[in-house]
């Protein structure tokens, strides 16, 4: 019971590194980017290459985290930027197909094979929580989600800049009307979003394989995260990432017949009671 409540809050963290990025996006921009797990995808090749390269897990950590930043800010200076007036279909339908130019670029460059990423060799081995023994590197990713989530609390509820991000996400039009450059805070919360993606993709490396296609599962499972919590929320990324994590963890043990059924029966369920999700992003009293 111990060991699947911290492999669920292991896959948890995970989703909610690459879901709380696109989440805010979405909720700042009103903008659909799947490509978002090809930067995923991005993040753990450029640190597998890093990691064969230098034989560091923390300078991987530090190029994945940067590369998946730069290129998304890249694309959204180059492309993106230009679709945020567009319909909805156009935004998916142009960020789909990126999804398969990257997924071509990976394999062009890295191959069409999987690599386990090394992990560092101070989280090699076990370690004993709550009584039982655990891997002590899926430790260090939960304790790298629950860190980035609390950081990430802080500039938005505490700081100048995380006011600036919730009044863009209520109402954008009233917040560029008092004069603040919304423009930049949507390029410094995509590139911010990008980054963290990135970085989730390092941290899987060790746990996860790295290959050409890892994200299309994963970016599945984050767009659920992103319905059930709300679009444009933290807290709400952060409960529908746990809930996702603790739902298909436990399903796979104890109902592996219908495991696949029992996700999307929880986001049916909260789509039907909760349209907007469990803690959506909106005006505050």
């Amino acid at each position: 019971m111990i060991i699947q409540l911290l492999n669920g809050m292991q896959l948890a963290m995970l989703l909610f590194l690459l879901s709380v990025g696109l989440s805010v996006v979405f909720g700042l921009m009103r903008f659909v980017n799947l490509a978002h797990g090809t930067l995923f995808m991005l993040g753990a090749f450029v640190g597998l290459s890093t990691a064969e390269a230098t034989g560091s897990f923390w300078l991987a950590l530090v190029a994945g985290t940067l590369a998946s930043a730069v290129v998304g800010g890249l694309l959204y200076l180059g492309l993106l930027r230009r679709l945020q007036a567009e319909s909805p279909l156009k935004q998916v339908l142009v960020t789909f197909g990126l999804i398969f130019i990257g997924l071509e670029a990976a394999r062009m460059i890295w191959g069409d094979y999987a690599a386990r990423l090394p992990g560092p060799a101070m989280l090699a081995g076990s370690s004993e929580v709550f009584g039982v023994v655990y891997p002590t590197y899926r430790l260090f990713v939960i304790a790298v989600g629950l860190v980035v989530a609390a950081v990430l609390y802080f500039g938005l509820e505490r700081t100048r800049i995380g006011a600036i991000v919730r009044a863009g996400v209520d109402d954008r039009t009233m917040t560029a009307a008092l004069g603040i450059d919304i423009g930049r805070v949507f390029f410094a919360v995509f590139v911010l979003g990008c980054g963290l993606a990135g970085l989730a993709g390092v941290v899987a490396g060790p746990v996860l394989s790295v290959y050409a296609g890892m994200d299309m599962g994963v970016l599945i499972l984050a767009l659920v995260v992103v319905v059930i919590g709300g679009p444009g929320s933290l807290k709400g990324a952060f409960v529908g990432a746990v809930l996702v994590g603790m739902v298909e963890t436990f399903g796979q043990v104890w109902l592996p017949e219908v495991a696949g059924m029992l996700l999307y029966g929880l986001m049916a369920a909260v789509l039907a009671l909760r349209p907007q999700g469990l803690l959506p992003a909106g005006p505050r009293p």
